[in-house]
């Protein structure tokens, strides 16, 4: 059994940051692929970032490039989102998500297990 647990979101005023984490249990952490997801509401989950098992390989979405930063503890099993110049369209529950094939998805449907959220708002 896999779990996530996502903690860190809150409310922030524009332009200013946040550093999402994500606790994972199970003893393969380290060779997962680790995600996050965002979803605002009224649309569609989408991708954030990514990172694989190894720390050096990342994907990021166009809109948080420059902005966000994943990286990943494999020995507290835990991965992060460090994100600065926050803006309003940011807001959204985040989702953690980890793929099993270890290899990065960008789409929801190729993830093996996901965290519940947690909301981040940020005010104009």
């Amino acid at each position: 059994q896999v779990t996530l647990v996502e903690s860190g979101g809150g409310l922030v005023q524009a332009g200013g940051s946040l550093r999402l984490s994500c606790a994972v249990s199970g003893r393969t952490f380290s060779s997962y692929a680790m995600h996050w997801f965002r979803q605002a509401p009224g649309k569609e989950r989408e991708f954030v970032a990514a990172i694989r098992w190894s720390g050096v390989t990342t994907n990021y979405a166009d809109s948080v490039k420059g902005r966000f930063t994943i990286s990943r503890d494999n020995a507290k099993n835990t991965v992060y989102l460090q994100m600065n110049s926050l803006k309003p369209e940011d807001t959204a529950v985040y989702f953690c998500a980890a793929r099993a094939l270890g290899t990065i998805a960008t789409v929801p449907n190729g993830l093996s297990y996901w965290g519940k959220g947690t909301l981040v708002t940020v005010s104009s």
